[in-house]
Formats: C-alpha cells, sequence, structure tokens
C-alpha cells in the first residue's frame, strides 16, 4: 500500500515546515502541497521539502481536490497546514491500510486553556455521532472510496462536511482514537462563544439547504 499527504496552503509558510518535519518521521508517505496563491514563502518550503506542489484556485475544496488529482497513493489523507502529526498519529494511520475505507483522527487543540478541552471533546463526540468530522480531524479515505464519491468537493466551505455524508454512504468509517493537533487560532483571534457560535450557524444553514459560496462569504469576510 502507498499513502499520500494532501496539504492545502496559504501563506502557511512556517507552519508546513513543522507539519512536513513531522510527517518525515514517515519516508514511506508521498507529500503532496497545493498551494491557493500563496504571498509568502510557503510554495519555496513546499518545493525544497514536500515531494510535489501544485497550484489551484483558492480554497480548500478546490485545491484539496487539486492536491488527490497529483497525489500518487492509494490512501489520501488531508491535512491543514497547522496540524501537528505525532508519531503516534503515523503509525496509528499506517495500521488502517490494510482494506479500502475512510475515517479520521480525534483532534486536540493547541491551547492550553481549559475551554478548548470542551470544544475538542464536543469536536470528537459530535464526529463519532454523525460520522461527519471536519477538516482539523484529518479525514483519510482510500482512493477508490474517493473516486466512487466523485473525488473531494469543489466548494469553498464544508467541502469536509459534503466528503464526510458522500463517504458514509459506502461505509462505517473508522476513528483514529490518537489526536492529531490543531491551531486554536480562529478561537483565540475571534473569540471562544463567538467562533463556536459561527460554526454552528453556518452548519445549520448548510444542512438547511445554503450554498457553500454563500457561507463562504460569510466565514472568509
Amino acid at each position: 500500500m502507498t499513502a499520500s499527504v494532501v496539504v492545502p496552503v496559504l501563506n502557511d509558510a512556517e507552519p508546513l515546515r513543522r507539519l512536513i518535519a513531522d510527517l518525515r518521521r514517515d519516508p514511506g508517505l508521498e507529500i503532496v502541497v497545493a498551494d491557493g496563491g500563496s504571498t509568502d514563502s510557503s510554495r519555496a518550503v513546499a518545493a525544497a521539502e514536500a515531494d510535489a506542489v501544485c497550484a489551484a484556485a483558492r480554497g480548500r475544496g478546490p485545491q484539496l481536490r487539486a492536491g488527490a488529482g497529483r497525489a500518487s497513493g492509494e490512501w489520501l489523507w488531508f491535512l491543514h497546514a497547522d496540524a501537528r502529526v505525532s508519531a503516534a498519529a503515523l503509525q496509528a494511520f499506517a495500521g488502517v491500510q490494510d482494506e479500502p475505507g475512510w475515517g479520521w483522527f480525534d483532534v486536540r487543540l493547541d491551547s492550553p486553556a481549559w475551554p478548548f478541552r470542551v470544544i475538542e471533546t464536543a469536536m470528537n463526540t459530535r464526529a463519532a455521532l454523525t460520522a461527519v468530522a471536519t477538516g482539523d480531524q484529518g479525514i483519510f479515505v482510500h482512493r477508490h472510496q474517493l473516486e466512487a464519491v466523485g473525488g473531494v468537493p469543489d466548494q469553498l466551505l464544508m467541502e469536509d462536511i459534503e466528503l464526510c455524508k458522500r463517504l458514509r454512504r459506502l461505509a462505517k468509517p473508522r476513528r483514529l482514537r490518537v489526536p492529531i493537533s490543531a491551531s486554536a487560532r480562529r478561537w483565540q483571534r475571534d473569540g471562544v462563544l463567538a467562533t463556536v457560535g459561527l460554526m454552528w450557524w453556518l452548519r445549520l444553514r448548510y444542512f438547511g439547504g445554503a450554498s457553500a459560496a454563500d457561507l463562504a462569504a460569510v466565514y472568509y469576510r
């Protein structure tokens, strides 16, 4: 089995460098970076340290879709550039590659403050109950399953939600309890309650039929 990690970036040079260093603990992983038009040194970091880099339209959906098309692995593991991955997480990912499927990791936010323990517990519990994970949770999928649902949804927001909704119709997901680390910077910048409220409002609107493009205009303003 072969596996590729696909990382969408937009002005994430230093987090990307750290993530690639984490991933290099497993020399068998192909690292593909999909750049959405960075103006910092992200593309240079990717060119020097990743296995492949491709240009893509800005947005995690288009970037992940482009990166998956460039990747050569039978398995695709989608990670945000500000994720951190332990040796135990790498070993856990290698352990699921015995047969086709899909799933995600538990997540731990990178702030020691207690509200973030509540947030990450809620995220992990919600994913387990609904079989719908977020991009922060490192969604992984065998290429056969990904192709069966038409690839990564080509949308600016909620691509992770939509992908999981499609995949859960095919097979029960695998939840890996070894956590990966995700950045708490948005909560810290905009406030915990405001950010949680925004996330739930966007989700409810999406499940109610709002377009991903309209929601992206709110999220990224």
